[in-house]
């Protein structure tokens, strides 16, 4: 069984799922910002007074462990929303959400995101759908960790990446895949809970046997069908 980090097939984020006018009324309500690479969009702990709807970018989600350690639990990109749990939960953030690339973004008030879910009750749905899926994509992912040995993990995350990633940039002419986010092998390691030393070795032997070409923060999948049926090899 392939062990999974999120959705077996990708769904469209929720921007691409509003439609023309919840669009316009929604950036009306929001103001636009660039972030740097490594720039915080929201840290863990905060208090809720605005959500962010990614337009252009990657960004990594992370917590921090009792003993000071970042685990990386996600990535978000091209019309993702973040913070939305917490603002209408009225809690504190939960996880501290960090620019991997460039990244544009709507920042909206709390209070103006609220107003847009009254006006746009079927919205409703959009936002408690992505609460659900981000809720499984969490037990997937202990289930991962359980239930495979590292290089097998790290083909699952790599096939989720690279589904992730193809439903924003098609394949190339040859079909291979370049993974969007640019994680390193310490953030792989990190959300798969391996070493990067683990990570490293995976990666040789993925590149061995022809699944995917590899550079600096830059991973191809080279063979998608081959890397989703070694992630289901067990022992």
């Amino acid at each position: 069984m392939l062990a999974g980090y999120g959705a077996s097939s990708p769904r469209p984020g929720f921007w691409a799922a509003l439609n023309p006018a919840q669009r316009t009324a929604l950036r009306d309500a929001a103001r636009p910002r660039q972030y740097p690479v490594k720039a915080p969009l929201v840290y863990q702990g905060d208090e809720s007074d605005h959500v962010i709807v990614i337009e252009r970018g990657w960004a990594k989600v992370t917590s921090s462990t009792a003993d000071g350690h970042d685990v990386v639990l996600a990535v978000r990109g091209p019309g993702d929303l973040i913070a939305e749990s917490a603002v209408l939960g009225g809690r504190p953030r939960a996880a501290t959400v960090t620019a991997l690339s460039p990244i544009r973004a709507l920042v909206v008030p709390a209070a103006r995101f609220t107003g847009f879910l009254d006006e746009h009750p079927d919205v409703w749905m959009l936002v408690t759908g992505t609460f659900v899926q981000r809720m499984d994509d969490s037990d997937r992912r202990l289930t991962a960790h359980v239930a495979s040995r590292g290089p097998q993990r790290l083909a699952a995350l790599l096939t989720h990446l690279a589904e992730l990633s193809a439903h924003h940039a098609p394949p190339a002419p040859d079909g291979s895949i370049e993974i969007g986010p640019p994680l390193s092998q310490e953030e792989l390691g990190s959300w798969m809970d391996a070493s990067r030393e683990t990570v490293a070795r995976a990666l040789n032997g993925l590149r061995r046997q022809g699944l995917i070409r590899t550079g600096w923060r830059k991973i191809t999948v080279v063979d998608l069908p081959g890397l989703r049926e070694f992630a289901k090899e067990e022992d």
